[in-house]
């Protein structure tokens, strides 16, 4: 029973241009990403790039990269493709780790695989953390997910939800209620390769145009979605200047 990880990768990045290719802890952030999915235990991890110099970079310390379509619109495509070129079996369990989390903790790359590599009836699995404040409940860049009794997806929002109707809004920097009912989503999947493949290839939905979050496309077309809950936050990802000296700190 093992699982392989796959790390899309862009250079053209927005935000924080070449933002991959960036300096953490000496060296380039996407080989930092791939030797944090390395100590995760996955028995393949693959860049999935978009540009040759990310190959080449991956390649010169000794890592596995294969070059993607830039047309992609979103990761999920661009591991998509990268599964094909692989040849990964349609069974195999493969983790989407994002080429900008240098400070991903591994052992929750292989708790949120062991989700599906437990029940072959799953198809796609996530991970969550707890919400304490209400600051957090409110941001909207926070994506807040609800679980059913399965401990799987019924929901996710950028809304804070479930609204506690007797005690919402709270005063900036409450503590929440009761945290056990409020969890934060975390960016990191798990899917089966046949499974994957479906949908990459579905259109979005209205439920993901309107909140803007990827995921819905599955729960709206009754896929569950099985949530690792973990204890506590890995490091975020890097999205700005801000998030990379913060990051590099970390390292230091």
């Amino acid at each position: 029973m093992s699982f392989c990880v796959l790390i899309p990768a862009r250079l053209a990045s927005t935000r924080l241009p070449r933002k991959v290719m960036l300096d953490v802890g000496g060296l380039p952030m996407i080989e930092q990403v791939r030797r944090r999915a390395l100590e995760s235990g996955a028995s393949r991890v693959v860049v999935a790039a978009d540009h040759p110099e990310i190959v080449e970079c991956i390649k010169s310390y000794g890592g596995e990269a294969v070059l993607t379509s830039t047309a992609h619109v979103c990761g999920t495509e661009r591991l998509a493709e990268a599964a094909r070129l692989l040849a990964l079996p349609a069974e195999a369990v493969i983790v989407n780790l994002q080429g900008d989390e240098p400070g991903m903790n591994p052992a929750l790359l292989q708790a949120t695989a062991q989700l599906l590599l437990e029940d072959a009836g799953l198809q796609m699995a996530t991970a969550a953390v707890p919400i304490a404040h209400w600051d957090d409940l409110a941001d909207p860049h926070v994506v807040k997910l609800i679980r059913n009794d399965q401990g799987h997806a019924q929901y996710f929002s950028r809304a804070p939800i479930p609204w506690y109707r007797e005690q919402f809004p709270l005063r900036a920097g409450a503590l929440l209620p009761d945290s056990g009912n409020w969890w934060r989503h975390l960016g990191l999947y798990a899917y089966r390769h046949e499974f994957l493949q479906d949908y990459a290839q579905w259109p979005a939905s209205a439920l993901e145009q309107i909140e803007s979050l990827e995921q819905m496309r599955a729960l709206e077309r009754g896929v569950q979605i099985a949530v690792y809950c973990a204890a506590e936050a890995p490091a975020s990802g890097v999205d700005t200047a801000a998030d990379l000296e913060r990051v590099r700190t970390l390292f230091s």
